[in-house]
């Protein structure tokens, strides 16, 4: 292995969820990216709310105890906490440190954005890493009559992960990071390690500052590290030292392939990280240009990526003399060297817009980045009016991105984030714009005439406010697709106790149906109310038999949803070569045409359309706990069961249907509100021309064989007024009709290779839980010949 190179795993990581609170009233990646777009300087005085300004301000750096600048990025109600909605009971929350607070609402919004249900996520093996370095909450607690038995957690920084974990149930990875101004980018490192190590599933990764304790910046005032006008002014002769600035960012992760396999949003794609460390320098707070030039230098070789085929670094830039100086050589050292004079590397720095975030700092450049990405846009660097006069940005080939531009180069983009701690652990990690195959852009054409948005939440007054949130959407420039609305609705978001179902037909009906439930209105096709306690309550699904078909079945299906539609249409393609017919024609057949009342037609029909509807559902969020068939509906439940291939399935399907075929005209069946013993006296003096074909419940059963001694038995239990009601079949399915077809259908199924099912298997020919791989061709001769115990398995 000597000398080899070490390459990343080829399977990058997708950003496919993104949650954050930035400076400026930023809540989500949406804001965010209007607020860079726009050139937005969220940065702002602080609030007498915050900190006691005549207590700690003077313009003097030598007045002691005093910071000297009155700016910083901040958030807004950060002591607001819906604590119900994770059951979290207050005491305990006004215990947690804001950053846990912020982290559990974060967390989940990530989720939400990346369509993920937090409930389906339980147990799984998600990881948490999050990088935080403040701990401000627990220096302001000075007040020892009011600590209390959660306040160590609630200050821990260890907890700040594991209480994400813990809410979520994730059973992960997880663990805090502190390399200073870099932990958020080093946990987003760990996280894709763990990642492509196979240490979990998913990861969720990011930081957290929030600035409560003045007395910290009173130190880095003391230190001449922050700026007395109170601003970033990275690159710029201007630059005097950064701003801080508060914020939670995190990032749903997932390895590329199973994003696209579960059909996730991606933002971008995560080709590369890596960290190191400064080692002695000049003082331990001077950076190091000798480490940054190495790191950048080994990352790219490590992707396999030179460094001219990258089109934007998000610098770590805070706009300090020194720092900018180095972090600028160093690009220039590395990314200038195949580099034309006129393709300079661009390069900025988010701290110009809400403020250097510290712990957070990576995690904002990061999720700057994706959006950049996906937007193909580079947005400005604010506050660069005079380069700095240290920095040669011509020779270095460096050109800070002065105004926001559209991004042509063809893709894929590929841009890198710097972050450097301030006590020597850099961070770098590549990032590659996403771009779809034309089959994975590709949407159903399927024209729909109805939809369902279901919504809910934990209150009712949040209900409201989800509500009115869908209103605003469907308000804005660009409005999804009623499918696409839906869709996420039902699919993408965990479900509550206060709910609200619409059924819609166009954004306008949604738009009135929203705004009646706003005003106390009640309209057609709304309802709303509390659900239930959960119950663990299971769904099992039952497949029909032959008999329950009719012509032009699935139709409307057929012609409406494209997933029904292509499962039909695979069976048929499976079924063409035995039969020499389509089974797609077939369906859409007219009346006239029809040969539904064929069984070597109905069964295959029936088979296919109930496994269509299988798929359908289960794109809805609808599955099977356990499954049931009743007579030939049992190949359908053991295809769904995994207990046969569909290949497999659908040669049963076909040889089970053609023979019975052969059978037309021997006799009828005929439904019978009878106990199975009551049917038995009728039928033992027929010496075998009527069996009893299925017992369906207590009471119904279901006879089959001559037809002319069904009707003198019916027309005596009509006469007593029992139910009696003859199918419209012309088959005696069940009976001793069905013994000439024996040897054939062995012999024809005798290469079957039947698994272990998958879940829950409830077979009718026993009664019985299906164990082990046993639907051969002898269990396929029993479904056919013994009456089938419906009743037993249900």
């Amino acid at each position: 292995m000597s000398g080899q190179s070490t390459n990343v795993p080829c399977d990058p990581i997708a950003i496919v969820g993104v949650g954050c609170r930035f400076p400026g009233q930023v809540n989500s990646a949406q804001v965010f990216w209007e607020l860079l777009v726009t050139e937005t300087n969220a940065v702002r005085e602080v609030s007498a709310q915050r900190w006691d300004i005549r207590r700690y301000y003077h313009p003097d750096s030598a007045q002691a105890g005093r910071f000297y600048t009155l700016k910083g990025g901040f958030l807004e109600q950060i002591d607001q906490f819906d604590s119900a909605f994770f059951g979290i009971p207050p005491v305990e929350a006004t215990r947690m440190d804001p950053q846990q607070r912020l982290l559990l609402e974060v967390s989940w919004e990530a989720l939400e954005d990346a369509g993920l249900v937090p409930g389906q996520l339980a147990g799984s093996q998600a990881g948490v890493f999050i990088g935080t370095c403040s701990n401000d909450y627990f220096r302001i607690q000075d007040d020892l009559a009011n600590i209390n038995a959660y306040s160590n957690a609630g200050s821990a920084i260890s907890i700040a992960t594991n209480r994400i974990s813990y809410q979520f149930d994730f059973r992960g990875p997880s663990f805090s990071v502190d390399t200073a101004c870099s932990s958020s980018l080093v946990a987003v490192h760990l996280a894709c390690e763990s990642l492509w190590r196979n240490e979990c599933s998913l990861a969720l990764a990011g930081g957290a500052n929030i600035l409560l304790d003045p007395v910290v910046s009173v130190g880095f005032c003391k230190a001449h590290m922050l700026s007395p006008r109170g601003q970033c002014h990275s690159f710029s002769a201007e630059a005097d030292g950064y701003v801080r600035g508060e914020g939670v960012g995190i990032v749903v992760l997932k390895p590329l392939s199973q994003a696209l396999a579960n059909k996730d949003p991606i933002y971008a794609l995560i080709l590369a990280t890596s960290i190191n460390q400064d080692g002695r320098t000049q003082g331990m707070f001077q950076p190091s240009g000798i480490a940054q030039e190495t790191l950048l230098r080994q990352i790219y070789k490590k992707a396999d990526i030179s460094p001219s085929q990258v089109h934007y670094v998000e610098a770590h830039g805070t706009g300090t003399i020194i720092g900018d100086y180095v972090e600028c050589h160093a690009l220039g050292a590395v990314f200038g060297e195949q580099r034309e004079v006129e393709q300079r590397l661009r390069i900025g720095s988010v701290k110009t817009n809400i403020g250097h975030l510290e712990g957070a700092s990576g995690i904002a450049g990061l999720i700057k980045v994706a959006l950049m990405l996906k937007h193909r846009q580079i947005p400005a660097s604010l506050h660069f009016e005079r380069p700095n006069p240290r920095i040669d940005f011509e020779q270095l080939k460096l050109q800070v991105q002065r105004r926001t531009e559209t991004l042509a180069p063809a893709p894929p983009l590929i841009a890198g984030i710097n972050s450097f701690g301030f006590g020597g652990t850099n961070a770098h990690a590549i990032l590659q714009e996403f771009t779809p195959a034309i089959h994975e852009q590709e949407k159903p054409s399927a024209n729909h005439p109805i939809f369902l948005l279901p919504l809910s939440a934990r209150t009712p007054e949040a209900l409201q406010a989800l509500a009115a949130s869908y209103l605003n959407l469907l308000h804005s420039a660009s409005v999804p697709s009623l499918r696409d609305i839906c869709f996420t609705a039902s699919m993408r978001r965990e479900q509550h106790a206060h709910r609200l179902a619409l059924v819609v037909r166009t954004h306008h009906e949604l738009t009135e149906k929203l705004e009646a439930f706003l005003a106390g209105e009640k309209l057609s096709g709304m309802v709303d109310g509390h659900a239930k306690a959960e119950q663990n309550e299971r769904v099992a699904f039952v497949f029909c038999g032959n008999g329950s078909q009719w012509w032009a079945m699935g139709r409307h299906l057929l012609e409406q949803e494209t997933l029904f539609r292509s499962v039909v249409e695979h069976c048929s393609q499976l079924l063409q070569p035995y039969t020499g017919w389509s089974l797609i024609e077939e369906m859409m057949a007219d009346e006239a045409s029809s040969c539904m009342d064929r069984t070597d037609v109905a069964q295959p029909a029936l088979f296919a359309l109930q496994i269509a509807l299988v798929a359908l559902w289960k794109s809805w969020g609808i599955e099977p706990q356990a499954v049931i068939g009743h007579s030939v509906g049992e190949v359908a439940a053991a295809y769904v069961a995994g207990a046969l291939s569909l290949e497999d399935a659908v040669y049963v399907m076909y040889q089970r249907s053609r023979l019975q075929e052969l059978t037309a005209g021997q006799g009828t069946m005929v439904a019978v509100g009878l106990s199975p013993r009551e049917v038995l006296d009728l039928i033992i003096p027929c010496e075998g021309r009527v069996s009893l074909a299925s017992i369906n419940a207590p009471r119904s059963v279901t006879l089959t064989g001559d037809t002319a001694t069904l009707e003198h038995i019916t027309s005596s239990l009509l006469q007593q007024g029992v139910f009696c009601r003859f199918l419209k079949l012309n088959y005696a399915f069940h009976s001793r009709a069905m013994d000439s077809i024996r040897q054939e259908l062995l012999a024809s199924l005798q290469n079957l290779q039947p698994q272990a099912p998958r879940l829950p298997f409830i077979s009718t020919v026993t009664g019985d839980e299906v164990v082990g791989p046993v639907c051969d061709a002898d269990y396929w001769w029993r479904n056919v010949r013994r009456p089938v115990q419906f009743a037993a398995g249900i």
